[in-house]
């Protein structure tokens, strides 16, 4: 069928300029703009360890679809997705040596920032984010996002607005759901409601079809008793929507029939024809506002991601610090408690060889003996309670403990903590302004409303009756050969066809298709016209409901902030207050731990004197050991007040020169830097920030 091999070709043609026509659109598209210590902790041996080996990061947006050029497959073909880093970074390894993990402050931080598998499980969150993105600028509905805060580091307790903080990947919101943290109970919300949004991805349509029939007839006309009808048709269409409530289409449909039916004048038979049709809708759907509202809710929620994400690494960062502070306050107590020991098995050696000389009565022994189990029973508990410090440290600050060398390492911290010389007095109400300014919680919030307000207008516009305007203009072409098979008048069949009644361009020879595609142009036969659909819901109950429900969501989000703002000032007034009360706990340790020396010294003095006892001298042994575990526990209690306000505050991240991408990289390229705190006493300066680079 050479008439057929000529619209396959037509065909091919076709669907290649459309593709074209659809991929430099899509790339139009893509560029488009929019020193008080009660002890000295252990100092690092001195080494310079070479600069940590950054992890290659090569980042991925999402966001983006596959061009479909070079490779016209990529769009059809799945994306990689690399499978999770579940390898430590080079950092740890220079923080090893002799067996021994020395970790400072900052160390820890940047080992959090690079290895905590909190904040790995965050990151797919912004990817995750992009996908909606990418869904809504094809016009299909978002699927929402996660907000919720992990917190799935052993020991490592946090504050916080006990409606953001939990467990697991949190907060994820379904449907339109915009920051999957709206008010507790409802289970779907009206976010991102509207009217109907066509794809804005143009589709290319095609259809190649071969079709043979034999009719059986029996109507004494048709001249045979069965027909045979070979149909060829070969169709292609384009469609696409845009950011205004339009709807293009166009089509271009072609058939070739041969047949072998008498009555026939034309075989084979070529039947083109064209129509491009242009809809805009006037009511509901006009307008870049229902018609972009996935577009405008997926961009605020890539915008709450980042602040969820902030989020994350303030909750872990915060973790991380009150881990810290609970490993060296582990540490001094072994120290204490292994100090008291000591004393008391000394006294117990002097009381035995006393009571030999006969100048001390055998209770005495059983009493320091006493003293001695006792004090051992302490020393255990304290270092199994480091033991399992160091084990919770590990696991927060790396990502498997496949690693012998580490899962074997003791951790000994190396920063100390700085008390100021007189506690920095800042208004609360400064305090207040600088966390509803900086706190990611109230900035979710706010995002959320701006959501909601989207979606107020989109419900009001889907409340107008359905108005669409359209015109459309085709034109089609006819083209073939006369049938070998017609009768023709004059017959002595009596059936015939009289040719005078066809075109007169059939009776001087075939019409191929160049002539049939010349009169899709030329207006031989056109099909114009304009017209109107209106549908109107009589009740319109549905869309009454959708919009009172989205004014009074949004009346719920507002007192939701107003609540969460309530909160805020309430947690920075509480931690204003716990560092002023726990400072006056560390100075009255302070003051209680010089007390404790002096009547120790005090009653040795006088035992040598001979006007005191062992028992005595143990009691105030016993007396300094419990002052200098408390003063151990309230410098602790002070830096974790420290953080807390600076959490509390949201500065947290300022504080501590944490910069955010680098934690969304999991490379840190500017080493933290924790205030109020110093490096153990005659530490060397590198091992407090080994292998930071340079700034």
């Amino acid at each position: 069928m050479p008439g057929l091999t000529a619209i396959a070709r037509m065909f091919c043609v076709s669907a290649f300029i459309l593709t074209f026509w659809n991929a430099a659109g899509l790339a139009q598209e893509n560029t488009a703009p929019q020193t008080a210590s009660p002890g000295a902790l252990p100092v690092a041996p001195q080494a310079t360890p070479p600069k940590p080996q950054l992890e290659h990061y090569t980042p991925q947006d999402y966001s983006k679809a596959a061009k479909p050029f070079p490779s016209m497959l990529a769009p059809y073909q799945p994306r990689h997705v690399p499978a999770p880093n579940l390898k430590n970074t080079a950092r740890i390894e220079q923080l090893l040596r002799d067996g021994k993990l020395y970790l400072s402050m900052d160390d820890a931080v940047a080992l959090a920032l690079e290895n905590n598998l909190d904040l790995v499980l965050a990151r797919y969150n912004l990817n995750i984010a992009d996908t909606d993105l990418l869904r809504a600028r094809a016009g299909s509905n978002i699927l929402g996002v996660n907000t919720g805060v992990v917190q799935n580091t052993p020991g490592g307790g946090v504050g916080g607005l006990s409606g953001t903080v939990g467990s697991g990947t949190g907060g994820t919101s379904v449907a339109a759901g915009g920051a999957g943290s709206g008010t507790n109970g409802l289970v779907s919300s009206t976010l991102g409601i509207g009217a109907p949004i066509p794809s804005f991805d143009p589709v290319l349509t095609g259809t190649l079809q071969m079709d043979r029939a034999y009719n059986l007839s029996s109507s004494a006309l048709s001249g045979r008793a069965v027909t045979n009808n070979n149909t060829g048709t070969a169709n292609v269409s384009y469609q696409q929507a845009f950011h205004t409530g339009t709807n293009f289409s166009v089509g271009f449909n072609n058939a070739h029939v041969t047949t072998n039916s008498p009555l026939s004048a034309l075989s084979p038979t070529l039947n083109s024809g064209f129509q491009l049709r242009v809809t805009q809708e006037i009511l509901q759907g006009f307008g870049f506002l229902p018609n972009t509202r996935f577009i405008r809710i997926a961009k605020n929620n890539r915008e709450i991601s980042d602040v969820a994400f902030r989020l994350q690494v303030i909750t872990t960062v915060d973790q991380i610090e009150n881990l810290y502070w609970n490993l060296a306050y582990a540490f001094e107590n072994v120290r204490v408690q292994q100090e008291a020991l000591a004393f008391a098995q000394k006294t117990l050696s002097d009381n035995e060889k006393a009571v030999q000389f006969g100048t001390l009565p055998p209770i005495q022994v059983v009493s320091a003996r006493s003293t001695v189990a006792s004090n051992q029973q302490a020393l255990t508990v304290a270092q199994t309670n480091l033991e399992l410090q160091e084990l919770l440290m590990k696991n927060a600050l790396s990502r498997n403990l496949e690693d012998p060398n580490l899962a074997g390492a003791q951790v000994i911290p190396t920063s100390s903590i700085q008390l100021p010389a007189q506690e920095p007095v800042v208004p609360t109400q400064d305090l207040i302004n600088d966390a509803l300014q900086h706190r990611a919680e109230l900035a979710e919030s706010r995002i959320d409303l701006t959501n909601r307000d989207i979606n107020i207008k989109t419900v009001r516009n889907a409340m107008l009756p359905s108005l669409a305007l359209y015109g459309y203009y085709g034109g089609s072409g006819l083209g073939g050969s006369l049938s070998p098979n017609a009768i023709f008048c004059p017959s002595s069949s009596g059936i015939c066809i009289n040719q005078n009644r066809i075109p007169s361009q059939f009776l001087n020879g075939s019409v191929g298709y160049g002539g049939t595609f010349s009169q899709l142009v030329d207006s031989t036969a056109v099909d114009k016209g304009l017209g109107v659909t209106l549908n109107i819901p009589i009740l319109n109950r549905t869309a009454q409901a959708n919009q009172v429900r989205a004014e009074l969501e949004f009346r719920q989000a507002q007192v939701r902030l107003q609540q969460l703002e309530n909160q805020v000032r309430i947690e920075v007034r509480n931690a204003q207050f716990a560092v002023q009360q726990n400072r006056a706990s560390v100075d009255a340790a302070q003051a209680a731990v010089t007390l404790a020396r002096q009547t120790l010294d005090a009653e040795q003095k006088k035992l040598e004197a001979g006007v005191s006892n062992p028992t005595a001298v143990l009691q105030m042994q016993s007396s300094l050991t419990t002052t200098e575990s408390t003063l151990v526990s309230a410098m602790a209690a002070y830096e974790k007040s420290r953080v807390e306000l600076d959490r509390a505050t949201g500065l947290l991240l300022e504080n501590s020169a944490i910069i955010v991408e680098d934690a969304q990289r999991g490379e840190v390229t500017h080493m933290p830097k924790v205030p109020i705190v110093a490096p153990s006493p005659n530490a060397p300066a590198q091992t407090a920030n080994p292998g930071a680079s340079q700034q």
